[in-house]
């Protein structure tokens, strides 16, 4: 009997390589469940995030703020040049918030818009984690897109991210216009953290009689702090968030357990009437998953339009990855070309 060969110790250098050279790397080797099979990319990425990490240890923040940027950094690929890449400030609750616009060439006129929130467990990420991402999105949508720096955790606890969220997309929906776009056209977006914050806005848009989002993306979002899900549980050690490392951020975003039940925190709780249409993206091997599928069945329910997609080979976060997996550039132009449709780009 031929013995599968052990699968020699991942280094970052085998993120670079090929999808045929990673089948063959991981013969023998590919991780399944449920009926799906993960990415040979992500497998390659995941385990070696997973190999690199100290099981329970939170480096101190700036070090950990700064592993995500040098990821990002390492993984995915450059943003493409814009004719307008321009840091401003908006006006918060608490001072101003910086943000980024980016624009490509062409289109007259006012432009439709997007607010972007990035992900990062609401303790990570910032203008630079998600660079390429809006980048990639103003360019292939013919949009404007505008990232939103808002305060992160532990400094800033809930609901400090949501409420600069929720001012920075009312200020783009009256003042916009200073900024070259058109305020009647602004949708919502965000990874993660990022895409519970949008669909946070979404709700609380409407109830405070705001002008709900032209459209709402949620890229692998987080909607239900209970963590009460088959994904969760069947992806308790998963890759790049498994459970610690989730609870962990709650714990660092939440002030107390009584949050996990506040529907600018889990939104999936909340009054979905009204909400605009909605592209919820999953990947099939993100704990996240179920979450994610459980709101965009809600929000259809009541009687949003929604488009779902799941990556079922797919692990959580790659959508930044794109430089080592291939399948989130992909996704990044499957969802530049609905924000297309939905916004009226150029």
């Amino acid at each position: 009997m031929t013995q599968t060969p052990p699968l020699p110790k991942l280094e970052l250098a085998h993120a670079a390589l090929s999808e045929e050279a990673a089948l063959a790397l991981l013969a023998g080797h590919r991780i399944g469940m449920g009926g799906r099979t993960m990415d040979p990319k992500a497998q390659i990425v995941g385990e070696f995030v997973k190999s690199i990490r100290v099981p329970g240890y939170y480096p101190p923040l700036p070090e950990l703020r700064q592993q995500l940027r040098t990821m990002v950094t390492l993984m995915d690929e450059p943003a493409p040049a814009l004719a307008r890449i321009e840091d401003v400030q908006i006006p918060g609750p608490a001072g101003s918030i910086p943000a980024r616009v980016y624009a490509a060439a062409g289109g007259g006129g006012a432009r439709p818009a997007l607010a972007y929130f990035h992900g990062g467990g609401w303790v990570q990420g910032d203008l630079e984690t998600h660079h390429g991402l809006c980048a990639r999105l103003a360019q292939r949508a013919g949009i404007m897109v505008v990232a939103i720096d808002y305060r992160l955790a532990p400094e800033h606890k809930f609901p400090a991210a949501v409420e600069d969220c929720l001012a920075a997309y009312a200020w783009l929906r009256v003042q916009g216009g200073t900024l070259g776009l058109d305020p009647a056209r602004v949708g919502v977006a965000g990874d993660s953290a990022g895409g519970n914050l949008s669909a946070v806005v979404s709700q609380l848009a409407r109830a405070q009689g705001i002008p709900v989002p032209t459209c709402q993306v949620l890229i692998y979002p987080a909607t239900d702090f209970s963590m009460d899900t088959p994904s969760h549980r069947e992806l308790e050690d998963g890759h790049i968030i498994p459970r610690e490392r989730i609870v962990w951020y709650a714990q660092q975003y939440l002030r107390a357990d009584a949050d996990k039940t506040d529907v600018r925190a889990s939104p999936i709780r909340g009054d979905l009437r009204g909400q605009p249409p909605a592209l919820v993206v999953t990947a099939g091997f993100d704990p996240l998953r179920d979450e994610g599928h459980a709101y965009a069945e809600a929000l259809r329910k009541a009687g949003a339009d929604v488009v779902y997609r799941e990556y079922p080979g797919q692990i959580h976060a790659f959508v930044s990855l794109t430089k080592a997996i291939p399948q989130g550039m992909a996704c990044t132009l499957e969802i530049a070309d609905y924000l297309r449709r939905r916004l009226g780009g150029a």
